[in-house]
């Protein structure tokens, strides 16, 4: 496959260099090539190891994309990420810090959690974006530059939607961001999170037990005439918080979802028609 690189005008990205965790496959995947057409180098880190090679080798170009094999709750891994970004392509400018998991629990009874299972989903969601933050900042600091970027989720910000285990992951990434937002500043470092709702990746389809084709349930649809939200939507997102354009932007939990959050679901049936 081939894409067609987009004019010097809009590359966002000339000359950066970027780190993304669970690249291979779903919003990773997509902020890769979003990136790769705004002129970034990539280094996928991922545990898929036959998506990721063939991801860079027969879409994003081995001349400027990467795979290594990164499993985020192992810091040895992630630190190996991290140096193979500066050892080929001599820095790190991002670090979405996307890999992610959830728990396919088929209730909300936390007499029935797992404690096995709530550690797992933490310790990829929550120890995966520490590790990443790290050892970012490990390398950026002594630059005085850099964009770091976790992908938490409308669980941050709200409760009711996932099980107790993704929830609580998705809130402490948002408290850690906060927190490292403040640490890295002064050395200018930015600190972000992107928020997206459902979007219809394969986890989000286990999530929903769907086959593929199947509509998402019509609770998750936004505001916007019931648009669906795509991974290229939350990418788009990265890319902003990635580029120069929001060089003052840091602290900031960006929602992508279209409006889901500021609604309450209960009231829907009741709003006057237009």
């Amino acid at each position: 496959m081939s894409f067609q690189l987009l004019p010097a005008v809009a590359r966002r990205l000339e000359g950066k260099v970027a780190v993304i965790t669970g690249g291979a496959r779903g919003i990773g995947e997509h902020t890769a090539r979003l990136f790769l057409k705004h002129g970034a180098k990539v280094v996928i880190a991922d545990i898929e190891d036959d998506l990721g090679h063939a991801l860079c080798n027969d879409y994003l170009g081995s001349s400027s994309s990467s795979f290594v094999h990164c499993d985020v709750t192992k810091e040895k891994d992630v630190e190996n990420a991290i140096d193979t970004a500066v050892s080929k392509y001599g820095k790190l400018d991002i670090m979405f810090n996307n890999a992610g998991v959830f728990d396919e629990a088929s209730n909300f009874d936390i007499l029935k959690d797992d404690p096995l299972t709530f550690q797992k989903v933490v310790n990829v969601n929550l120890v995966g974006a520490f590790l990443g933050t790290k050892h970012a900042a490990r390398v950026m600091k002594p630059c005085g530059r850099g964009s770091i970027v976790t992908t938490a989720s409308i669980c941050s910000v709200i409760g009711g939607i996932g099980t107790h285990a993704y929830t609580s992951s998705k809130h402490g990434v948002l408290g850690l961001m906060r927190n490292t937002a403040v640490d890295l500043g002064r050395y200018g470092i930015r600190v972000n999170c992107v928020s997206p709702n459902v979007v219809p990746t394969e986890m989000g389809r286990k999530l929903f037990k769907l086959k593929e084709g199947d509509e998402f349930p019509s609770f998750y649809w936004n505001l916007k005439g019931g648009d669906i939200l795509r991974e290229e939507d939350v990418g788009e997102a990265v890319v902003y918080l990635g580029s120069d354009e929001s060089k003052c932007v840091s602290g900031l939990n960006l929602i992508v979802d279209g409006g889901f959050t500021v609604v309450n679901q209960a009231l829907c049936s009741f709003q006057p028609s237009h």
